[in-house]
């Protein structure tokens, strides 16, 4: 069963009940702990998901070896000290007039103000949306080690994968872009977050919208991208069916094909990045949805254009660096503890 689909059925939209408001920002609405309802406790997920997974097995054997990777994968002590340490909240903020999905993980105890990282997530549409399941198995690692992490869900992302008229969507690359410059103005009323240290990642299609995002605004000190795109245009050779997206997505796209994928793609404008800015590339070798061939290349014009840099490249690893997790979870940690 196909990984996205599994992180996706562990934890559709079951965010409920008020918790302590961690962004104080009026602007800021429905916040909701997202320690609650079925993710209350491991037993409850747990579960949950065991019902789910009875209707898809065929036999006692194949639920047992499903639960088994869900415990692999989770497991109920790692899910206690994250509960235990971490505060984590979904909210809603307005951007252009229309309500965007966020969420917000931090420490609950610090004894001084914390850096803080915007991530920004893969996927488009709702396809790819940060649930409680990625969040355990990406973000609350990173935030256990003294982080405020802070995301956007992306315009769109409550809607099906349909474009519907009078409702702002995902342009993957587009007026979306707003939706991750607009958490900066937040971080201020982050109690116990330091405005003056913020970093910013992204995985995947997020690597792009991290780049977008830093030609908008100034007070990003580092940055980080997983098996990020470089170059739309020449990665359609690598996976043409990325062609459906763009058109689906992307506003004008059969008439400005070509424009509209240079605007998107880091390689083309490498020149224009901040000298200030250090930029960690993280790509597996045998990833089969974005070439690594983008991290090559974008390492290569960054050493060209003098911006400090560092490439690791997972041998024989995959899109999710799925061999990797825990090096690659410490490479971003390392990197943001050196230049926050």
């Amino acid at each position: 069963m196909n990984k996205y689909i599994l992180i996706t059925i562990l934890a559709v939209s079951s965010f409920s009940s008020q918790a302590n408001d961690l962004i104080n920002d009026e602007r800021i609405k429905d916040q909701k702990n997202c320690f609650t309802s079925i993710f209350e406790s491991y037993d409850s997920w747990r579960g949950f998901i065991e019902k789910k997974y009875k209707k898809r097995s065929k036999s006692k054997e194949d639920l047992s070896k499903k639960l088994s990777w869900f415990d692999s994968m989770f497991g109920e002590d790692n899910f206690n000290q994250y509960k235990k340490n971490l505060s984590c909240n979904t909210f809603t903020y307005q951007v252009d007039g229309s309500d965007v999905y966020g969420y917000i993980i931090k420490p609950k105890t610090n004894s001084k103000k914390l850096p803080v990282l915007v991530y920004n997530r893969g996927g488009n549409g709702s396809t790819g949306s940060v649930v409680f399941g990625s969040m355990m198995n990406n973000l609350f690692p990173i935030a256990n080690e003294g982080f405020v992490i802070i995301g956007s869900q992306y315009r769109g992302s409550q809607h099906p994968d349909t474009l519907t008229k009078n409702v702002m969507n995902d342009e993957f690359g587009g007026k979306d872009v707003k939706d991750v410059t607009a958490l900066l103005s937040y971080i201020p009323k982050i109690e116990g977050a330091d405005p003056q240290r913020i970093g910013m990642y992204g995985f995947s299609r997020g690597g792009m919208q991290t780049h977008l995002a830093l030609k908008q605004v100034k007070n990003v000190k580092a940055i980080a991208t997983i098996a990020g795109a470089t170059d739309l245009l020449k990665e359609l050779n690598f996976r043409p069916a990325m062609e459906e997206v763009y058109t689906h997505r992307i506003p004008d796209y059969e008439t400005n094909k070509v424009t509209e994928l240079e605007k998107r793609s880091v390689l083309n404008w490498v020149n224009e990045l901040s000298p200030n800015v250090p930029i960690l590339l993280l790509h597996g070798e045998n990833d089969e949805r974005v070439s690594v061939n983008n991290s090559i290349e974008l390492a290569d014009a960054l050493s060209k254009n003098n911006i400090p840099h560092k490439f690791v490249l997972y041998s024989k690893d995959d899109h999710d660096l799925t061999n990797n997790k825990i090096k690659a979870q410490k490479e971003l940690v390392s990197w943001f503890q050196k230049y926050l």
